[in-house]
């Protein structure tokens, strides 16, 4: 019996991995155990982890498996759809009878390059222990709600330059239609010093200041406004935040990142988000906890999470290109009243930004 440590490493892709003719047992996500379950193939987002038991067979001498991996894709932009692939070994003890015998080499059958629907069987499968001694301390009320609205979009293509997006434009990703700007000075130095003017503005928009029917067909303008802007929040706040993909530039899975802070995973599904219906329908005694979300493609994904870690945290896309592209938003957690609920100074020796 081996434990298998996996993380993705890429950086533009989502993987399904897998090892022919082996079955895999889910222990722990994220550094979180999960109720243990088996599978053929696991999926796993950029920057996520996973940790599998793998049992290795009795009755194999002398042959070799294919471990391989390959993207998980929904959106229509171009991608490396190769194979990547490893060797699994299994050596005959020694004075062996079966060493004239060769076995085959044993490949897998990976799932289609776009199969949403085993995205969202291997999603649903996750769940926290919710143990006496690794109990899922979900937040039960919510202090404050939010929706963002996460996806693709445009902007206008810089003068003598040629752009690849639609119409000749430039493509970029925002949250709520806000293109993150990256600050030139540090935005945790311009919140510890109360600097922040000319930096951040506290005025990230809570929901889509035009909402538009999100999986449907896409509005007419599709430019972006750009921004560096924040979410500002007391210490303790119980935060429920809805992620809806958009369907501008097509639908696409996006993984969410949030740094500082795990969070419980209480709902997810397809379609445009209902406030009326979906909540009911919230698991919240064993949701899977974690700091990597995939947003399904033409879908929405609810998460919470308590603020009790003061700072400046980004949430962000794992998708390379569409960080690049602005698809990011900053939390602003103020101190709380114990010392040990203060955000540090910076140390001595900090290199000035």
């Amino acid at each position: 019996t081996y434990l298998l440590r996996l993380i993705n490493a890429a950086l533009n892709d989502e993987l399904f991995f897998s090892i022919a003719n082996h079955t895999l047992t889910v222990v722990d996500v994220d550094a979180i155990y999960v109720k243990p379950f088996e599978t053929e193939t696991l999926l796993i987002t950029p920057g996520q982890t996973t940790n599998v038991i793998l049992k290795t067979k009795p009755s194999y001498p002398n042959a070799t498996f294919f471990m391989t991996a390959r993207p998980y894709v929904t959106g229509q932009g171009t991608f490396d759809n190769s194979t990547v692939a490893g060797i699994l070994e299994y050596e005959s003890p020694p004075k062996s009878l079966h060493l004239s015998k060769m076995f085959p080499l044993f490949k897998p059958i990976l799932p289609a390059l776009n199969d949403t629907s085993f995205a969202t069987n291997f999603a649903s499968k996750l769940r926290s222990l919710a143990s006496a001694q690794y109990p899922a301390n979900v937040p039960q009320k919510v202090d404050k709600h939010f929706f963002f609205t996460v996806g693709l979009g445009t902007s206008p293509c810089q003068h003598n330059q040629t752009c690849q997006g639609p119409n000749g434009t430039k493509f970029a990703a925002s949250v709520n239609n806000v293109s993150f700007t990256m600050p030139t000075t540090a935005l945790l130095q311009a919140h510890f010093f109360g600097q922040s003017n000319g930096v951040y503005t506290p005025d990230f928009p809570s929901s889509p200041t035009i909402p538009f029917n999100y999986t449907g067909t896409p509005p007419n303008n599709t430019m972006v406004i750009n921004g560096t802007k924040v979410v500002v929040l007391p210490f303790n706040t119980s935060v429920e935040l809805v992620m809806q993909d958009t369907n501008i530039l097509g639908a696409e899975s996006h993984p969410l990142h949030l740094h500082g802070f795990n969070f419980f995973v209480v709902g997810q599904g397809f379609g445009n988000f209902d406030p009326n219906k979906d909540p009911a329908k919230f698991n919240l005694v064993d949701p899977i906890e974690r700091n990597t979300v995939g947003v399904p493609s033409g879908g929405w994904v609810a998460i919470r999470f308590l603020a009790d870690n003061p700072g400046v945290w980004f949430t962000h896309c794992h998708l390379e290109v569409h960080t690049s592209w602005g698809l990011k938003m900053a939390w602003i957690v103020f101190d709380g009243e114990l010392p040990t609920q203060k955000l540090l100074p910076p140390p001595a020796d900090l290199p000035k930004c």
